[in-house]
């Protein structure tokens, strides 16, 4: 399977950006990965892109829910704001430690987010995302 373009994960836990970079890298799962420890600014940086160069829009979003200043809701909720252009081809999923049913649920119900997956990232969970979603 060939690799996705552009990975772009937002947490604000550096130490979980570092594994999941290096999983993404070690898994050929895409040619880049850019994290980002603030969902605000991880929020300006696609808005730019979206304007100005829609075709280098992230294939895939790994978003956390519990952030500081913005969390993950707050996220989705700008984020069906971006242009449908560069969002279209983009899937996003819910990356937490949450365990709360709730925020299962939650994100199950916002028609943006693909699937939810509890941290850590695994390989296991890059090659379902493989099969179930961009096969």
């Amino acid at each position: 399977m060939e690799m996705l373009k552009k990975v772009v994960l937002i947490d604000d836990d550096q130490i979980n950006n570092f594994v999941c970079e290096t999983i993404i890298r070690s898994e050929n799962f895409a040619e880049r990965v850019i994290s980002f420890e603030w969902a605000e600014d991880a929020l300006n940086n696609l808005k730019q892109v979206a304007v100005q160069n829609p075709d280098d829009f992230p294939d895939l979003i790994f978003l956390d829910i519990n952030m500081p200043g913005m969390d993950g809701w707050k996220f989705l909720e700008e984020y069906r704001k971006l242009p449908e252009q560069a969002t279209k081809k983009c899937s996003l999923f819910m990356l937490s430690s949450a365990v709360d049913r709730e925020d299962i649920i939650c994100a199950k119900t916002h028609a943006e987010v693909r699937d939810f997956f509890s941290k850590p990232l695994s390989p296991e969970i890059l090659n379902l995302i493989r099969e179930d979603y961009i096969s």
